[in-house]
């Protein structure tokens, strides 16, 4: 190892922001906490446009670099970040999220036992106001709303708001897409493609918080309806495809009400019997989603993204 190599980072966390300077206060409480069994790791916090002010929170950590990205898309400021990080690793986690205090260390050590191939994706799990009365956004979301092995196993892809890969399959798959593309599942399956295996890693955990309201619910959705809507295809068959699937959203519900009960990301009846209420919604507004996008041409899928607040 040379002298050069020793002063760099172990591993880039790169974290991409936009207008919550509170949760990213909690955000990096959390992630400056981390500990490594050997090596430093750097912190990039790439801000994206904000009209709230992060100065505050810039004061509080000072030994976290802070960037700027102007262009919309927590992709391309994802790819600032990974431009000025320095290390062989690079690990991700949103500005909404709280690591879990072995986060850092079970996601570079994952990296580190595939060099130059390594793609590992960790457990997302709602960070409970209230663990015993969970309010229904919360049930609801604890089960169905970051299903990460599944998206690993069956999709190809994981979310990016923790993951971690070997800077060299970044750099082969190249920069994650722009705000009109689900730049997660697309960069997974990019790296799918082209010969990574992404790997999910249960130990590997982050907290994100259950959306605030229905509202905020629906604009995921729409989100991620029109991500789809856009890569579906307009020929005869894919269109009616997608009929089917939008109709299907509303026959799926009792089944999907199911998992509400048999999981073990919530305890007490309680507290199960409260998520049924908004799988219900969501399923109809998606239906709904589904049919609509079909008659709008005009639209991208970072329509609804927050840059507004």
């Amino acid at each position: 190892m040379t002298a050069t190599q020793a002063t760099l980072p172990r591993v880039s966390v790169i974290i991409p922001h936009l207008n919550t300077p509170d949760a990213l206060d909690r955000c990096l409480a959390s992630v400056t906490a981390q500990g490594l069994d050997h090596g430093a790791a750097e912190i990039i916090v790439v801000d994206n446009g904000s009209k709230l002010s992060i100065a505050a929170v810039m004061a509080r950590y000072p030994q976290v670099c802070f960037l700027s990205e102007p262009t919309p898309g927590p992709g391309p400021a994802r790819n600032t970040g990974v431009a000025a990080a320095r290390a062989p690793i690079l690990a991700f986690i949103d500005a909404d999220c709280r690591a879990a205090p072995d986060w850092l260390q079970n996601a570079v050590t994952a990296a580190e036992a595939a060099p130059g191939r390594a793609v590992v994706g960790g457990d997302i799990r709602i960070d409970f106001v209230d663990p015993a009365r969970l309010a229904p956004i919360e049930a609801y979301e604890a089960v169905f709303g970051f299903r990460q092995k599944m998206y690993i196993e069956t999709r190809r892809f994981s979310v990016t708001a923790n993951l971690a890969m070997d800077r060299a399959v970044h750099s082969a798959v190249g920069p994650f897409g722009g705000i009109d593309k689900a730049e997660d599942l697309d960069w997974g399956q990019r790296a799918h493609a082209s010969g990574y295996t992404t790997r999910y890693l249960p130990t590997m955990r982050v907290y994100h918080p259950a959306r605030s309201d229905l509202a905020a619910l629906e604009r995921k959705w729409q989100r991620h309806i029109r991500h789809d809507w856009n890569s579906n295809g307009t020929s005869a068959a894919a269109v009616w495809v997608w009929r089917l699937r939008a109709l299907a959203m509303l026959g799926s519900i009792p089944f999907e009400a199911i998992k509400l009960f048999r999981s073990d990301r919530i305890a007490g009846l309680r507290n199960q019997f409260a998520g049924i209420t908004p799988l219900a919604q969501i399923r109809w507004f998606r239906c709904a989603e589904m049919l609509r996008v079909m008659q709008v041409a005009d639209e991208n899928g970072g329509d609804a993204w927050n840059r507004v607040t």
